[in-house]
């Protein structure tokens, strides 16, 4: 008798895994695509923009749909560019095809990532040089003026003078 549980429960548990990765097969197959990840690399053709920004034209209303039925058909990212090319146009990839096509699309924004990165270690290199040894004119930090230490940010010779002789003027 016991054994017959056993069985019974085996074949339970290996129905339930087999129900469970059912789901994820039929998932494996359909590529994970969204109208909202195609729109950002399609082009309205009567604005002229993003067809995540166009929102008003008809055009774009009618290549939404058209990107709609598509996902529903599990197609992936390339096939519904090559489906809504051919039946918009050329003119609806954002994305030039070639590489050589506008190759200022990409090499511009690196540049801009390249001298953004080189100014702001430029501007690291002088404020590390501010905050470094006092110049030899000046006092150094184990020096003394007027029996006060001299500390990066103490007052000049002359400032000393003149400081003091406003707070004995307000006898502070």
């Amino acid at each position: 008798m016991r054994r017959g549980w056993r069985t019974s429960a085996l074949a339970a548990l290996a129905l339930a895994v087999a129900l469970l990765a059912l789901p994820a097969a039929a998932l494996a197959q359909c590529p994970r695509t969204s109208v909202g990840d195609v729109e950002d690399e399609v082009l309205c053709p009567v604005c002229g923009t993003s067809l995540a920004v166009a929102t008003e034209a008809q055009q774009a209303q009618r290549e939404r749909r058209f990107i709609f039925e598509l996902v529903e058909q599990c197609k992936s990212k390339d096939e519904i560019k090559t489906a809504l090319a051919a039946e918009f146009g050329d003119s609806v990839l954002a994305l030039p095809e070639d590489g050589n096509s506008d190759a200022a699309a990409y090499l511009v924004p690196a540049g801009a990532g390249v001298l953004a990165v080189a100014a702001l270690g430029l501007a690291l290199a002088r404020w590390r040089r501010r905050g470094g040894p006092a110049s030899a004119g000046a006092p150094s930090d184990t020096e003394t003026t007027a029996g006060r230490p001299a500390g990066p940010g103490a007052p000049a010779a002359g400032d000393s003078a003149r400081l003091d002789a406003d707070l004995d003027r307000y006898n502070l």
